[in-house]
Formats: C-alpha cells, structure tokens, sequence
C-alpha cells in the first residue's frame, strides 16, 4: 500500500500504521542529503533525486494476515487519519494506491537505468548482460559504447537483486588484496571463500582471476540464486566455483564427530555455518555443507581456504573474528572489508584479542580494508 503525502506528515502516518501492527514501512521523499549521512549510506548505485517540492510517500507490505476486508479496513482508517492531520497540516493529495507484489521486477528495471559498465579494479570489469544487448541492438551510440581491452576480465551480470553491482569502494579494497594474495605463488593451487558473497562479484572475480577454487557463501537464498546465475553468465561452470546457504554465525556447535577427532577443539565452543550445517575442522573429513534452504542436491565439501574475505560491516565481522580461523589454512589471510573508519579500531582490536596478526591496511575515502593472519 502507498500513501501520497507530505514530508510534513510522513514520520506521523509511519507511526500510525506502526500501531496497527504494520511492519516494513517505507518513505520516499526528496529532502536532499547532508554530505554526513551520505559518507554513512553504504550504496554503490547512484543516488538520484528530484526537486524537494514537499512531496512525500509511505509505502508499507501487508502479508498474508491482511485479507481483501481488512485492507480496506486500513484504507479507511488512513483516510480519516489524513483528514484529521489536514485540519493541522498539509498533506498532499491522500491518494493511496494499492498493488500486488510477488517479486522484484520493478525494482529491477528501475534498477537497470543506473547500473552501467564500469572497471572495477586492474583489467577487471563487470559488465551488465543487459547493457550488451543494447549494444548489439545499437541502443548505445557508438560513441557512449564502453570499452574494453583484449586483456580484461569480464564479470558478467545478469540479475540485479539488491546484494551489491560491485562497484563500493571496500569492493575495489577487497579486490586489490585478493589479487595480491592469489599473486603470491601458484594461483591455481589457492581456494578462495567468499564470507556474505550477495550477488557472486568477488567469487567470480577470484576465479576469474585464477584461484583454482572459490566458495561464495550467504544467509540469503535469493544472494545465491543470484550468484549463480552471474556466475554462469560470467562462463563459470562446475567444481572451481561453487554457492551455498548457510549462517557462520548460527548457534549451532561442531558436530560433536569432529570434536571427537581433536581434543583441543574439543574444548573451545564454536558456532557452525547453521541450518545443520557442519563446521570445517580437516579438508579431508566427509562433512558437507549443504544448500538446506534451496533443497540444493549438490553440497560444498567442507574445508580450510587459503584466502577468506568478507565484505560485509564491522558489526558482522567482529564476532566473525571469533570463528573464522576454523576455515583457514594454518598461513591462510583474513581479508575484511565494508568498515568504516570509525570503526576500524573495534575490528582490530577484535582480531588481535582472537589471535590474529594484523598485516596490512588499505582506505578508500571512508572505507577500510583490513588483512590478517
């Protein structure tokens, strides 16, 4: 349901609709940002917005519970709300418009009028799938086509759920020290997991750029479907990269067959991928973690990997830092981004206190990228 209001009465109707049990509510308006809390958004599409003329929108999802009797209930009950603030306040035209929504297509093509070419780090580039074909089409002018070298990697995407483009600046961070470390001896023998993998940018683009095997993991079965479909876009098919479901930070214990097999893990109490998926302790042991939530027949051996890198946030990668070494080989890096500045010193302070070595450090503007061992 959508409200046309005002930014005057937006914060009121949103409380409004939050007393009658409504969640996910939403608001629109065009009140330019301060350059605060744009350097504390973590977007990486552009940012447009039109005149502030004063006008404004609440939008709230209604879920099964909201019957046809009880929407129109609520409708009623917002206008007379409207009617009654109007007395105090402006507020726009009360129109109120009522959809039907199962998936993301609107936003999708909303989505695909910003999301361009772009060279993401080096020779690598993502290239929206879509963004070819009009090119082939010849819907670009030959002029505005985006270039690209004999030599570059091309990270093709072809859906655009919401789990990241790729083009953030921890992205480009997390880039740059995943080639460092894949650079660092034979390529081809390094594994690379992908801790919160969203759309499957970092996991194509390590085996793109030569690891011999990549692990993308997510909460999000929508993250995985995602990543998969670009992966295969990208041409990647088969053992060298592979996507999963699954929590690290569940409560979930080692399963107590590894625990057996050493006494000294035995004694530490650790969290597992969750959703009965069984933490790695050997690469050799028969453990899988498999895609419960996507009823997936093809599971992910469990392992230790050369290079683990999360581009997340510092609230998700400090209690990481409790964990993660269990999914490392004994000289394996831990390469972690989407921290910003400010809390740099709360995810150092987290590695070290876990035992880890802090080995190197790169910004971009806000963001930090932290490496440790």
């Amino acid at each position: 349901m959508k409200i046309d209001t005002t930014t005057e009465v937006v914060d009121l109707i949103s409380e409004f609709l939050a007393e009658r049990g409504i969640e996910g509510i939403e608001i629109e308006d065009n009140v330019p940002l301060t350059e605060d809390e744009i350097k504390q958004m973590f977007v990486d599409i552009p940012l447009v917005l039109g005149d502030d003329d004063g006008s404004a929108s609440v939008s709230c999802y209604l879920d099964d519970r909201f019957d046809d009797e009880r929407i129109s209930g609520l409708i009623e009950e917002v206008k007379a709300e409207l009617d009654r603030l109007e007395e105090f306040l402006p507020v726009g035209s009360k129109k109120i418009e009522v959809t039907e929504t199962t998936d993301d297509s609107t936003w999708n093509d909303k989505f695909k009028e910003f999301f361009k070419p772009a060279r993401l780090y080096d020779n690598l580039v993502i290239m929206p799938t879509w963004y070819e074909d009009m090119v082939k089409n010849g819907d670009v002018t030959e002029g505005d086509v985006f270039k690209t070298n004999l030599d570059d990697k091309i990270i093709r995407i072809e859906t655009v759920t919401a789990f990241g483009t790729g083009t953030h600046e921890t992205t480009r961070l997390c880039l740059g020290q995943v080639k460092k470390y894949l650079d660092e001896g034979d390529k081809s023998e390094k594994s690379v997991f992908d801790v919160g993998c969203g759309s499957g940018i970092l996991s194509i683009a390590a085996c793109l750029m030569g690891a011999g095997y990549v692990h993308g993991l997510d909460i999000d079965p929508e993250a995985i479907r995602a990543s998969r479909v670009n992966s295969q876009a990208s041409g990647l098919e088969g053992d060298r990269i592979e996507f999963s479901c699954g929590n690290l930070l569940a409560d979930n214990r080692i399963a107590e067959n590894f625990l057996a097999q050493d006494d000294n893990r035995a004694k530490m109490e650790k969290a597992s991928l969750g959703s009965g998926i069984a933490s790695a302790i050997n690469p050799s042991d028969a453990a899988t973690m498999v895609d419960i939530e996507l009823g997936d027949s093809d599971p992910v051996p469990a392992r230790r990997y050369d290079i683990v890198v999360a581009n997340i946030l510092a609230d998700v990668i400090i209690p990481l830092a409790t964990i993660i070494r269990d999914y490392m080989t004994e000289d394996g890096v831990f390469i972690a981004s989407g921290i910003n500045e400010n809390r740099a010193d709360d995810v150092k302070k987290a590695l070290i206190e876990n035992g880890f070595e802090i080995v190197d450090m790169t910004q971009e503007n806000e963001w930090v990228c932290i490496v440790s061992k």
